[in-house]
């Protein structure tokens, strides 16, 4: 092959992959923008259906919070230098004592000197604040459910006591506030107030409700007016928070803080589903862990104080505790869910239909009971004079009862005198059961203990005794 041969075969294979080169590159800039393409596509998609989801938020907002409203309560105190409690040493002269009322406002001004300390007292506060009347306001949420009558749901806690009420709504008008009735049990109150084109709130369904569904909590913390706050549903059917006698709390991680007290927690349809209520904080702020008191709950006993001015409960008179391994092994029985009834009552509704010590109630009006909070809070709900089937295990058998539900005794938890401290070794303090005591709480013995107190983390506590709980045997041995 001459030179110039070689040099044509060159420049041939030069020219061949320069082409190539370009054709690749022209292939692969194609496929490359094809990418880009289609990320640049599916990036739009997804922030529309992120758009969309926000606006799901904002509705739900806009359609609640013109009916969430500030509800500053307003106590007077009285502030006394009559302070002296001790009697003269002079026998032969005397002073009037105090009466209750003033004792009581007077108490109300001694916490204030207890927490800041006498020193602390003597050199600022007491200078500043002569005799006279003072005023203490409190702050909290509420909603308006009824825009034609005004009905506010709220806290028993953010009303109690107060001798003015101011409400607030968004639209910056203000309303003097009557209470319609409370109910300390179960920590409700409604509020009425007199106005025209009042916004108000749907009211959900809380049985329906199943932990991780959305939460919204609206309400007023630190006094920061129609603060919004989103979580989930972290839990449902809580109770021994320490909130009130009958609890059913919903659990969520929406941020409630003071001030919260009484608004709204609502679900991702703009339902009302609870009434937040609570935090459980070792801060004294938001630690992800709140309470609300659900709305089913809260419809039953808002019907009651609309209409009566008093809530009524339902009662069975019976009395229970939870079954556990050990329980459920002794009765021969391998249910893990149910209530154990250790005594039943004279002269009740359980008497009348049937009910024996040793029972154990696993059905009530074609549910399932959980435990001792369930079946107490399911009675409590229940329409007095109505007929429930209940199904109980007997011997290992089941058993259908019908129950004619009555009216629960006022003074069915009223306590005695001369409560003697007993059982510290447990955690827990008892008062021996007197005739007084046997009376109102319709126990016909003549010998047991009443449980008062028990102390957190005790093995009372573990054990789930609790405050109320009348202890006749222990280990099948009578008190």
């Amino acid at each position: 092959m001459t030179h110039s041969s070689k040099r044509f075969y060159l420049r041939l294979f030069f020219i061949f992959s320069l082409c190539v080169g370009v054709t690749m590159c022209s292939f692969l800039n194609t496929k490359s923008y094809a990418a880009n393409k289609q990320v640049s596509e599916t990036s739009a998609e997804e922030l529309s259906t992120a758009l969309h989801f926000e606006h799901v938020f904002e509705n739900v907002v806009n359609q609640i919070k013109p009916a969430v409203v500030s509800i500053t309560s307003v106590k007077t105190f009285k502030h006394s230098k009559q302070k002296q409690r001790q009697m003269p040493n002079d026998r032969f002269h005397s002073q009037p004592r105090p009466g209750p009322k003033q004792e009581q406002e007077d108490d109300q001004f001694q916490q204030f000197k207890d927490f800041f300390g006498d020193d602390f007292y003597d050199r600022f506060f007491k200078p500043r604040f002569p005799e006279g009347d003072y005023k203490i306001q409190g702050l909290g949420s509420g909603i308006i459910i009824d825009s034609e009558k005004g009905y506010i749901i709220t806290n028993n806690h953010v009303v109690e006591d107060a001798d003015e009420l101011k409400i607030n709504l968004g639209d910056k008008r203000e309303f003097d506030g009557k209470v319609v009735g409370t109910d300390p049990q179960t920590d409700i109150a409604v509020v009425k107030i007199d106005g025209k084109n009042l916004p108000s709130a749907k009211l959900g369904d809380s049985d329906t409700i199943r932990a991780g569904q959305w939460a919204i909590a609206i309400g007023n913390p630190f006094g920061l007016s129609q603060t919004v706050s989103i979580g989930v549903i972290s839990a449902t059917g809580r109770a021994n928070v320490g909130v009130a006698a009958y609890e059913d709390m919903i659990q969520t991680d929406a941020a409630i803080n003071p001030g919260n007290s009484g608004g709204p927690l609502v679900n991702i349809k703009g339902e009302i589903i609870g009434i937040n209520t609570a935090i459980f904080t070792r801060s004294g702020g938001y630690q992800g862990i709140g309470f609300a008191i659900p709305i089913n709950m809260v419809k039953i006993i808002m019907k009651d104080l609309v209409e009566k001015g008093k809530v009524t409960r339902g009662w069975l008179g019976v009395v229970i505790q939870d079954i556990d391994p050990a329980l459920a092994k002794s009765f021969n029985v391998t249910v893990t869910e149910g209530v154990l009834v250790s005594d039943v009552q004279d002269n009740s509704p359980a008497k009348e239909a049937g009910f024996e010590r040793g029972d154990i109630v696993v059905d009530y009006d074609g549910k399932s009971i959980r435990d001792v909070n369930h079946l107490r809070n399911t009675v409590a709900q229940t329409e007095i004079n109505k007929k429930i089937k209940v199904k109980v295990l007997r011997d290992g058998k089941e058993k259908d009862l019908t129950v004619k539900i009555g009216e629960q005794p006022a003074d069915l938890f009223a306590a005695g005198p001369g409560a003697a401290p007993s059982g510290k070794d447990l955690g827990m303090t008892v008062q021996n059961l007197t005739k007084e005591l046997a009376k109102s709480l319709g126990i016909e013995e003549e010998s047991g203990v009443i449980v008062t107190e028990v102390q957190p983390g005790s093995p009372a506590a573990m054990s789930e005794i609790r405050e109320g709980d009348f202890i006749k045997e222990v280990n099948r041995k009578k008190n």
